[in-house]
């Protein structure tokens, strides 16, 4: 993209962003509906151990609702989806049905990749599977992630589960209708910021030129396509895991493969930034005017011209 293209490029985000905005005021307000919760809804089982999920879904709707599979971050060898309950508690508020899921850790080495993913697309196998159940559009499903948890929403928007052998729930598509990535590590070709360099290493089995495949098949920048979904990308410029170029190169491979997304950078927002560890709510409230927007563009019927 030359320097023109950029200019004309962001000038449209910007417009996009500003629409967005306006459009969201009256729906970001509304976010005291009554949210009825499931916990420990097992998913799947690999190995003797449970994969769980939580739901949060409002009221009961005629209409099958869209839903978001939401996924906490850790490098993928700590953390816990209690992280994004205010994430998931927010998108129910405002009508989809939020899964809340976990996945497995690496847990001393036990689980290295591609344990993560795999657990994360047979959880979208599972909500299209159990789609009917939950009252659930299976054709209108997206992925919202923070840190690694982007990392794997972005991948499961960018392929569909790879092994044809005898999966289970393989009949189902993997592969969601758009994604949010939060700060998210989308070119894991290159390493992390030093912070978490040896947890990154740990999961791959080595660094890039050690196992190089590994690092491509865990990178969402890598698998970019015409096919992939549209996305909503934000990052900080201080960032001090996951470089904020990461996301701007992810951005640029998008356009430049003719996909819609949509990029919000804050100038001084660090890697947490994003998440509330010690409070019930505020990380919704940083992401939810524009995920709003790009939720209802992307998932909700658009009305006929």
């Amino acid at each position: 993209m030359n320097g023109k293209s950029i200019s004309r490029y962001l000038l449209a985000l910007s417009a996009a962003l500003t629409v967005s905005i306006v459009v969201l005021r009256v729906q970001a307000v509304v976010r005291a509906q009554d949210v009825e919760l499931q916990t420990d809804v097992v998913y799947g089982e690999v190995g003797g151990v449970e994969l769980l999920l939580d739901i949060y879904e409002s009221a009961a709707s005629d209409a099958a609702r869209p839903a978001v599979i939401v996924i906490h971050g850790g490098a993928g060898s700590y953390g816990d989806r209690s992280v994004e309950a205010d994430r998931a508690q927010g998108l129910a508020d405002a009508g989809y049905v939020a899964f809340n899921i976990e996945y497995r850790l690496l847990d001393g080495g036990v689980n290295p990749w591609p344990a993560q993913l795999d657990d994360a697309q047979l959880a979208v196998r599972w909500i299209r599977a159990n789609a009917e159940r939950y009252n659930v559009n299976p054709d209108r499903i997206c992925s919202l992630g923070h840190s690694f948890g982007g990392q794997l929403a972005a991948l499961l928007g960018v392929r569909d589960t790879l092994d044809d052998g005898n999966l289970t729930l393989g009949e189902y598509s993997s592969k969601v209708n758009c994604v949010v990535a939060i700060a998210a590590g989308l070119d894991t070709q290159q390493l992390y910021l030093d912070a978490v360099i040896q947890v990154e290493m740990d999961l791959y089995g080595g660094t890039p030129s050690e196992s190089p495949d590994t690092y491509r098949d865990a990178s969402p920048l890598a698998q970019v396509s015409a096919d992939s979904a549209p996305f909503l990308i934000f990052h900080g410029a201080d960032d001090e895991n996951t470089a904020v170029e990461e996301s701007r190169d992810m951005v640029e491979a998008l356009y430049t493969a003719g996909v819609p997304v949509v990029y919000v950078e804050y100038p001084h927002a660090t890697h947490f930034y994003w998440i509330s560890f010690f409070e019930i709510e505020g990380s919704w409230d940083l992401v939810a005017p524009e995920t709003l927007a790009f939720l209802g563009h992307y998932l909700q019927p658009q009305p006929e011209s």
